[in-house]
């Protein structure tokens, strides 16, 4: 069987290439968002397959959630989806939509875990040293890890800055077990 992400994509794109043609990359990307997280629920999945709901249902039920941020395309899309049996790759178009989507508008979402909250000056601060750093516009997603002690974490896709305390803490022991 082939790879969800694999059969994904060509949705993604379709998906991607109309809402671009649309200048409607933000919509689709909270409809994308918002019937990911739908299908990702574990309450949704257990109806995935059952005989006793039908797939028109399922997209209905869906579209509801996803209330007025599916417009016509959106909601034939999501329909079109259940059709084929492909509700539950929801999440993984979601994902490549993202990406096709943050290419196009040079953006990258940074997740940023701190010892403490970081305030609207740090905030800033982090924000203006990497997008310099990644040459992107960065859109942060500041969060609170009291488990680091102290300094923080910061991943943008593949790229990783560990500058917590406890990771330093964690590479000083391996390197003197070495």
């Amino acid at each position: 069987m082939a790879e969800s992400a694999t059969v994904a994509r060509p949705y993604a794109r379709a998906a991607f290439e109309y809402a671009q043609g649309a200048k409607a990359l933000a919509r689709w990307g909270e409809l994308l968002d918002i019937a990911a997280a739908v299908v990702a629920d574990a309450r949704f999945s257990a109806l995935l397959g059952n005989p006793k709901v039908t797939t028109l249902a399922l997209a209905d039920f869906v579209l509801e959630i996803a209330g007025d941020k599916a417009d016509e395309h959106g909601r034939n899309f999501v329909r079109l989806l259940a059709q084929n049996q492909r509700l539950a790759l929801l999440p993984q178009i979601a994902v490549q939509y993202a990406l096709l989507r943050a290419e196009v508008e040079n953006t990258v979402d940074v997740e940023i875990v701190s010892a403490i909250a970081l305030t609207p000056a740090d905030t800033e601060k982090f924000a203006r040293a990497l997008t310099r750093r990644l040459n992107r516009v960065v859109r942060l997603h500041p969060s609170v890890d009291p488990a680091l002690i102290g300094g923080a974490i910061v991943r943008a896709g593949d790229f990783v800055l560990d500058g917590s305390l406890k990771g330093k803490l964690e590479r000083l022991g391996q390197s003197m077990s070495n």
